[in-house]
Order: C-alpha cells, then structure tokens, then sequence
C-alpha cells in the first residue's frame, strides 16, 4: 500500500510451501483477512516470494496471465520479490542452506533472471522493481582467501550477466529494475565495509569491464548501469546484529553512489549480559526457547572494552555464555514481531527501525519498505497471535511510525 509516497508490504515467505499453486493459495487466504483489519481501501501491494519451483510454474504465460487478472480485479499489485531463499524455508532444517545455490552457480543467476522477467510483466507503470537476493554466499563454506577470491569472481560475473539483462528490460519495457543484495551476518557480505569493498573491488572494477565488452559501452556508463541495476536490500535486523550506525552507514553508501533498493523492516533480540557468571543462568533460560533448529541466529557480542566476537549460531553462543567474558550484551539473528520493543527480560531492536525510517524520510534513500518476519512457526508459544492478526499489527506499527 501506499503511504506518503513509500510502498508498503510484507513478504509473503512468511507462508510455507514452495510451489506456485501454495503460494497463491496462501496470497488468497491472508491478504484479504490483512486488507480489513486494517481497513485499507485502496490498492494493496504484496511482498512476493517466488521459489525457484515457483517460479518454473508461474513463469508460463497462462499462469503469469490469470495472476495479472487476479490482482487487477482484487486491487493488489507487486514492486518488490523476495529472491534470497531458492528452496525450502518452512518446516524442514534451513540453517546455512538457505544460501543454496549461491552466486559462484548457474542456477542463481538463472533464477533471478527468471524472476525478473516475471516481475517485468506484473510491475506497474512508474514504479521501480526489486528482488532482494543472498549475500553471494556463506562465507564458512570457503576456507582459505584462493576459494574467497573464486566466490568473488565468480558471483560479479553472475551479477554483470543479471545486469546485462536488465539494461535489455529497460530498453524493451521502460521498466528500471534492480538485484538487491542483502548483507547478512556470516554471509560474503555482511556489513558495510565489506559491501564497499565489493562494489569498489570487483563490481566496478571486473564487473565494469565485462559489462563494457558484453554491451559496448564505456567503462563509465557501465558501471553507471551497475550502480542502477545492483542496490542494496537493507535489512534492519541484519544491520543491527552486527551493531551498524545507521546514518553513517547509509550516508557512506549513498555517498559511494551505492542506491538501496529496499528497506527491510525485521527487528532482532539484544540481551545485556550480566557481569557476573553466577548470573547469566537467568539469561540461559530466556533464550533457549529460541534455540531452534530451523533458521541460523548467529550472535554477535559486544564485549565492555568496544570489540565484537560472533558466533555462528544461537546454541554454539549459549555453551559459551558462562565462559569468562567482558561480554556486555548479546544480538542476535532472530526476526521478532517489529511492534515488540521487549519480550520478558528480552528487548528487540526495534528503535533502530525507528531511526532507520526517520533517515529515509529525511533522505529519500528508497520508497520501497518491506516487513520481514518469517520466522512465526519457531517462535516461542506465548508470543503467536493469528498469522493475519500478526501481519496487520506489524503493518499498522510501521504506518503509525511513519
């Protein structure tokens, strides 16, 4: 929906099930139930995610056809795909695997460009499209800096070829769309430094030189095309787990001509950790509820001195916990409800939200903002509402703070 020039939605990998037909079901069943509870009249956009089986299905003009008629008659309309999770994400172990297959592979490349030649004919006129992808890859995956450099060259090539077809969209449509990659803790990217360093090291400089080749252009509008066809998916949670300073780090982009496609609104779990050993049990106790074996939740630790350690899951942190430490406080990869500011003796980074959504009125840094809570199923009993009550309650948290 559209709210003081920004798009507002969610992304429907809230829903289990993989192939087109689940996923439209699920689309059919929520969004109305979501449409009145918040008692939203006019049109309504929806945060799709397409699997890669998904997107095999709907990929047919026949299918791609009846979803067009669908949204026109009901008022919905798309701007923005969630492209990260290629397979399974519900109901099965996901972990590091939601990374699969990663950059260095054909078959993401040919994923997205499917996607986007999906999105290309559900788009409206006038708006700009994203799908939010991995990090290029898992970074334990790769052990030594031969392997980095491999997943480094290969994932640019990948991407110049996404660009490369996206540059052909926009001369044939009009249409101006965009891969966003979203900097996630333990991926090839997880902060802003790293995400400098890729733009600067490998998009603008391999990657800009096989775009001029392949298009025959000049280094310069290439990687001008680069710039326009590869932003950022800003996850908030993500951001905040590894302790960002969100003015400066979007100032920085922004100042390195690095665009953000979209704002994901997801908020994570902090803990401060007591100083004393004897008394971190009670903490122990809080989070292991959140201990689950679906998602990763890596955690990244704030020590008293201002240094950080990480560890690359929640129940690896846990056996640590009453280690000798200066640990100060603890963030962790766990996407809470946005409309929590605490949980019991947990608190949420919800007010780096806030801050977040305060920068983009200020700056106009992206119109597209997307709540991201997947992670309903695991969550701890006490906190479950109705899935629809749940998403309407996001939503309308997100419109009253804007």
């Amino acid at each position: 929906m559209e709210i003081d020039n920004h798009h507002l939605t969610y992304c429907t990998n809230i829903h289990p099930g993989e192939s087109w037909g689940a996923t439209f079901d699920s689309i059919k069943k929520y969004l109305p139930s979501i449409r009145e509870k918040l008692a939203h009249k006019g049109p309504m956009a929806i945060g799709l995610r397409v699997s890669n089986e998904a997107s095999l299905e709907l990929i047919a003009q026949e299918t791609l056809d009846s979803f067009k008629i669908w949204m026109k008659e009901n008022n919905y309309y798309v701007f923005t795909f969630n492209g990260f999770p290629y397979g399974g994400f519900h109901r099965q172990r996901v972990k590091d695997e939601v990374h699969q297959p990663d950059w260095t592979t054909e078959a993401r490349r040919d994923y997205t460009i499917r996607l986007f030649d999906i999105m290309s004919q559900l788009l409206p006129e006038g708006l700009d499209g994203g799908i939010s992808t991995s990090p290029l890859s898992y970074r334990h995956w790769h052990n030594n800096s031969a392997e980095l450099n491999k997943v480094w060259e290969k994932s640019t090539l990948h991407l110049i070829e996404v660009v490369a077809h996206l540059h052909q969209l926009h001369k044939e449509t009009g249409k101006v769309m965009h891969v966003d990659i979203e900097p996630e803790p333990d991926g090839m990217i997880e902060n802003a430094e790293e995400t400098l360093a890729f733009y600067k090291d490998w998009l603008l400089e391999l990657g800009a030189e096989h775009l001029e080749s392949k298009l025959g252009i000049s280094k310069g509008k290439a990687q001008e095309a680069i710039l326009n066809h590869v932003r950022l998916c800003y996850d908030v949670c993500h951001f905040a787990v590894v302790y960002s300073d969100h003015a400066k780090v979007l100032k920085e982009f922004r100042d390195n001509g690095i665009k953000i496609g979209k704002f994901q609104l997801s908020a994570a779990l902090k803990v401060a950790l007591p100083s004393a050993n004897k008394d971190r049990g009670e903490v122990e106790n809080v989070l292991r509820p959140f201990a689950e074996s679906t998602y990763l939740h890596q955690v990244v630790e704030r020590e008293a001195t201002g240094s950080f350690r990480s560890f690359t899951d929640l129940p690896q942190a846990l056996e640590q916990l009453h280690d000798a430490s200066s640990g100060a406080e603890w963030r962790i990869h766990f996407h809470v409800p946005v409309f929590l500011s605490t949980y019991g003796k947990l608190e949420s980074t919800q007010e780096d939200i806030s801050q977040v959504l305060k920068l983009n009125d200020e700056h106009d840094y992206t119109t597209h903002l997307e709540v991201e809570t997947y992670t309903w199923e695991v969550l701890p009993e006490d906190i479950h509402l109705s899935l629809s009550e749940s998403i309407a309650r996001e939503l309308q948290w997100v419109k009253a703070t804007l």
